[in-house]
């Protein structure tokens, strides 16, 4: 059985792979686990992405330009990337529960102090500190992916940990509805706060009274060393700032780049805005989908191809100063980067579990395996990943500090996104195709091509 104690605190046995304990125990378990998760992520993404929304209620009374702004949002997408890095090794030290609990507790931070200091007349620094205090927000993604993708088989990894993910995500585009509505009422950002505060307090209570923790993830120091060590761990980093970065960078700067470029009110900006993330976040678990069904290298590559497309179109609106088919191909690149983001993710933990068998590990030896190492793994490319969304806040704040106009910008996201292909192809692609026509079929391993993972 699960064996877990009265007060729900600690699994003592775990093993997804078997597929009696998985139908008897295991699947229950796991996604209570992965409700509650999702449920705290969701509220995390949305403090991490608040100050996207506040920047929408900071008229001229606030002395802010719009580099200012963009700058602002900036800091908070910067610590919510490197806060991801000791989250991920918090959830070993702690157990998922606990930090679960611990960091949504947390988010009380940010929302507070948000609370007290948002009104003319307060400095640009003040403001600075606390978009930087909301980048806990965005460390609980590294904890809470890192906890769900231990609970999980490696055969539903890509749905599980899309759920988990496109449910955290879709976190920002409901913060900023709920700014939509509060704007439409003619409320001030502390209404939008005093709504969040409470969500808060009830995401740690839930995670204290519906999570548990496994005790078989122990606190490996050299499980983030030997991930560290790994080329294929800053390879898919790189791939994940294309998809991810885009993501929650777009994310941020959608609603300033209407009101910047095409002159949108507040709340006409926030009329849109939400719409990208939404259909980027809903369609997350589908990119797992498919990358379960056709491989996750497939999906991606492909995913970078059709990106690209819609960036091209992107590029044209905005010369062209076309809002409607601007706003159309911006939501069309939003719904592929979380596409991208089930795909390129599920590819990890796929990954791993194939350089187990390489080595010659089979069953429940190469699953713990490539569970100990995506799992270390998943925390330096979500950090690496979400820097993206640093580089595409500052490409836009430069691209209009000097031509007035984001179509810089994007020219530089269409170049990166065609080296996210070629990156894909030549490492995922097509050194596995090379590799199986030179070996002799006695000589194979019992491998998985990485076309599959």
């Amino acid at each position: 059985m699960a064996g877990r104690s009265r007060t729900r605190e600690w699994v003592d046995r775990w093993d997804p792979e078997d597929e009696t304990f998985w139908a008897e125990t295991g699947a229950k378990v796991a996604r209570r686990n992965l409700l509650f998760s999702i449920l705290s992520e969701h509220i995390g993404f949305s403090i991490w992405t608040l100050w996207s929304v506040m920047v929408l209620f900071m008229g001229p009374e606030y002395g802010i330009d719009p580099a200012g702004k963009f700058f602002l949002v900036s800091m908070a997408t910067l610590v919510g990337a490197f806060a991801r890095v000791p989250y991920t090794f918090a959830v070993a030290v702690f157990g998922g529960r606990n930090w679960t609990v611990i960091s949504a507790s947390m988010l009380l931070v940010p929302a507070i102090a948000a609370f007290v200091v948002m009104e003319p007349g307060t400095s640009y620094s003040t403001f600075m500190v606390c978009a930087a205090l909301t980048g806990v927000g965005g460390g609980n993604f590294a904890s809470s992916m890192t906890n769900i993708n231990s609970f999980f088989p490696m055969r539903k990894k890509g749905w599980a940990l899309g759920l988990n993910a496109g449910g955290g995500n879709i976190g920002v585009p409901v913060i900023q509805l709920v700014a939509l509505a509060v704007i439409g009422m003619s409320g001030g950002p502390r209404v939008l706060l005093g709504i969040y505060i409470p969500l808060i307090l009830v995401s740690a209570l839930c995670a204290a009274l519906f999570m548990d923790n496994l005790a078989s993830v122990k606190n490996d120091t050299g499980a983030a060393r030997d991930a560290a060590k790994d080329a294929h761990t800053w390879i898919m980093a790189f791939l994940y700032v294309g998809t991810f970065g885009s993501f929650i960078g777009y994310s941020f700067a959608f609603g300033l780049v209407l009101q910047t470029q095409f002159g949108r009110t507040p709340l006409q900006a926030a009329g849109v805005t939400f719409i990208g993330p939404l259909l980027g976040s809903l369609i997350r678990p589908v990119g797992g989908r498919l990358a379960d069904r056709f491989g996750g290298a497939r999906i991606t590559l492909w995913n970078f191809v059709a990106m690209g497309a819609a960036t091209s179109v992107v590029i044209l609106a905005s010369v062209q100063k076309s809002l409607a088919l601007f706003t159309v191909a911006f939501i069309v690149v939003f719904v592929l980067s979380g596409l991208g983001n089930g795909s390129t993710y599920k590819m990890i933990p796929g990954i791993f579990h194939n350089k187990a068998l390489g080595l010659g590990l089979t069953g429940e030896e190469a699953a713990a395996y490539g569970r100990r190492l995506s799992g270390a793994s998943m925390g330096l490319i979500g950090a690496v990943g979400a820097l993206g969304g640093l580089g595409i806040n500052l490409a836009f704040r430069q691209s209009f500090q000097t031509a007035g106009t984001g179509t810089g910008a994007f020219v530089s996201f269409l170049v990166f996104y065609a080296v996210c292909f070629a990156v894909t192809w030549a490492v995922y692609l097509r050194r596995t195709a090379a590799r199986a026509e030179a070996a002799p079929a006695a000589e194979a391993k019992p491998q998985l091509s990485y076309a599959e993972v």
